[in-house]
C-alpha cells in the first residue's frame, strides 16, 4: 500500500487489508513514495478512524518506499496517479510495473485517486476509510481466490 507520506492513507488501507486476511499467510506493508514522515506513527486522525472500526494502527512507522519492495510483494497497490508514476519510475523491468496497480482500481466506481484526507477535516478520514474497506474487501476476494 502506497502513499505520498505513509501516515494517512497507506497505514489505513495496510490496516484494514491485515485485518481481513490470515496474518500466518500474508505480509502487508505500507509506505510512502517521499521521506517526509519515515519513522513517524500515521496521522491520529487515521489511528482514529482506523479504532473506530477495532483496527490498530498504532505499530505503524512510516518509511520510504524502495525498489527492493517490488522483490518482496506480488501486489503494489498505491493511492492515487501521481504515487502510481513516482512507484513506476524505480521499476527495472515489465515485471515490477505489473506489480503495481491504482486501489481503486479494484471498484467500479470511476475513482482513480484516493483523495488525500490530511488538510481535510475529520469526515475525510472518514471517507477515505470507507473507500479502501471496499477496495480491500475486493483484494481479499481477488487474493483468496488465487490462492484457492
Amino acid at each position: 500500500m502506497v502513499c505520498l507520506g505513509n501516515i494517512c492513507r497507506s497505514p489505513l488501507a495496510e490496516g484494514i487489508l491485515k485485518s481481513k486476511l490470515p496474518k500466518q499467510s500474508f505480509f502487508i506493508d505500507s509506505a510512502g513514495t517521499s521521506n517526509y514522515h519515515i519513522g513517524e506513527l500515521p496521522d491520529k486522525r487515521s489511528i482514529d478512524v482506523a479504532k473506530k472500526y477495532g483496527i490498530d494502527i498504532t505499530d505503524q512507522r512510516g518509511r520510504q518506499f524502495k525498489v527492493s519492495d517490488f522483490d518482496k510483494f506480488d501486489y503494489i497497490y498505491v493511492m492515487d496517479i501521481s504515487n502510481y508514476q513516482n512507484v513506476i519510475k524505480l521499476a527495472r523491468n515489465n515485471d515490477d510495473i505489473n506489480k503495481v496497480e491504482l486501489i481503486l482500481n479494484e471498484l467500479d466506481s470511476g475513482l482513480k485517486n484516493v483523495p488525500d484526507p490530511y488538510y481535510g477535516g475529520d469526515s475525510g478520514f472518514e471517507d477515505v476509510f470507507q473507500l479502501l474497506n471496499q477496495a480491500c474487501d475486493r483484494i481479499y476476494n481477488k487474493v483468496l481466490k488465487n490462492i484457492s
